[in-house]
C-alpha cells in the first residue's frame, strides 16, 4: 500500500475538503459539529438567563427586524425573516396583543398596515439583549487576556458566517399598483 503523502499532488484523488479548503476552506467535521454546539448552548443560557422567557425565538427575531428596518409591511417582515406570511401573522399576533408592536395605517396605501416598535417593545429588547450581554460579559471575564484577544479576533470570522444577501423588498408601483422586486433591473 502507498503512502498517500508520497504521491505527487498530481496524480493523487483530491478529497472533498481538499477541494472546499482550496476554493475557500471548510472546517472539518470535528469543528462544525463543535461550534454548532458551543452556539447553540450559549443562545440557549443566554435566553434562559435574560427576562422576555414569555417571547419565542421568532418572535424575538421579528421584533429585532421591525427595530431594524421598522415601519415595515407583514409581507415585508416575513420576507426579512424567510417564512411564509401566515406564519408572521401567528408569530405578530402576541406581540401586538402584548403592546411590543403597533400597527398603523400605510400612508401609501390604505388597505395595508405598517408594523413599527412601540417604546414597550424598544425597551424590552433592549433589556433582553443587556442582560443577555452582561451573561458573556460574566463568562468572559473567566478568560485570560490572550483567550480575550482571540475571541474577539474570531468575531469579525463568526460575523461571516452570518451574511446571507438579505431577500429584497417588493416596492409598490402606486402609478400601475403592481409590485417589483427592489434591485433588479428591467
Amino acid at each position: 500500500m502507498t503512502d498517500p503523502s508520497s504521491t505527487p499532488p498530481a496524480a493523487r484523488p483530491e478529497t472533498a475538503a481538499e477541494t472546499t479548503a482550496e476554493s475557500g476552506g471548510a472546517l472539518s467535521e470535528d469543528a462544525v459539529v463543535r461550534l454548532r454546539l458551543v452556539i447553540a448552548r450559549l443562545n440557549r443560557q443566554m435566553a434562559q438567563a435574560a427576562s422576555g422567557k414569555d417571547l419565542t425565538f421568532a418572535q424575538l427575531s421579528a421584533l429585532a427586524r421591525v427595530e431594524q428596518y421598522g415601519p415595515l409591511r407583514l409581507g415585508e417582515l416575513a420576507a426579512r425573516e424567510r417564512v411564509a406570511v401566515p406564519s408572521m401573522i401567528r408569530t405578530v399576533g402576541p406581540l401586538t396583543a402584548a403592546g411590543l408592536v403597533a400597527k398603523t395605517p400605510d400612508p401609501l396605501d390604505g388597505r395595508s398596515q405598517l408594523l413599527e416598535l412601540t417604546a414597550a417593545g424598544l425597551d424590552a429588547i433592549t433589556r433582553i439583549r443587556r442582560e443577555r450581554s452582561a451573561l458573556l460579559a460574566h463568562r468572559s471575564g473567566r478568560l485570560t487576556p490572550r483567550q480575550c484577544r482571540d475571541l474577539e479576533a474570531a468575531i469579525p470570522v463568526l460575523e461571516l458566517l452570518l451574511d446571507e444577501p438579505e431577500p429584497t423588498a417588493p416596492v409598490a408601483d402606486t402609478a400601475t399598483g403592481t409590485s417589483s422586486d427592489a434591485g433588479t433591473a428591467g
